[in-house]
């Protein structure tokens, strides 16, 4: 069932350019390739997909890190860059096994949550993958000025998020963070 997009006034000529850190988490990956500067070093499609979007959008590449999938190093690569980017995008870490911990990692850290865009991506995901959508706990909130999205590690699902509900809203949130 495709649905239709309401238009939205607050985006009329919006063209602001934003930095974004990238934070791509897979223990498998990290332990294969250790600490990389860089989506292809690591063959990690979704990252390279997010950097592709948001660069193709205007916006810049800060950082790029590929983490392993453990609450400490979550929390030490976003608290690391928090300060200096207006976005974070990490991937992988949001299912359910156990050792899926990025959901619980950033939550700790989130001071106002953005509940909505994790309903809309479990929504557009289902019109996708069915009801495996309820499998994801992907995630957004706002930490300083911050806005941060935990995004699956799918490339399909990192595409869909970022095309459909980040890249679209990704000024407005910022713009309502930034109020005084």
């Amino acid at each position: 069932m495709q649905r239709k997009r309401a238009r939205n006034p607050h985006k009329v000529g919006a063209n602001k350019s934003y930095e974004a850190a990238v934070i791509s988490i897979s223990t498998s990956r990290f332990m294969k390739y250790g600490s990389v500067k860089t989506p292809e070093e690591a063959e990690d499609i979704s990252g390279r997909i997010i950097i592709d979007l948001l660069e193709n959008a205007g916006h810049k590449l800060r950082l790029y890190t590929l983490i392993s999938d453990e609450g400490r190093s979550i929390t030490e690569a976003v608290k690391t860059v928090v300060n200096d980017v207006d976005v974070i995008i990490t991937t992988g870490g949001t299912g359910l096994a156990p050792r899926d911990v990025t959901i619980e990692a950033v939550q700790r850290m989130i001071q106002k949550d953005i509940p909505g865009f994790g309903e809309l991506f479990r929504l557009i995901s289902y019109d996708e993958v069915g009801s495996s959508a309820m499998l994801t706990r992907a995630s957004s909130g706002i930490m300083e000025k911050t806005a941060i999205f935990c995004l699956p590690g799918s490339p399909n699902a990192v595409k869909l998020a970022m095309e459909a509900l980040i890249l679209p809203e990704l000024q407005h949130i910022l713009l309502h963070v930034s109020e005084g």
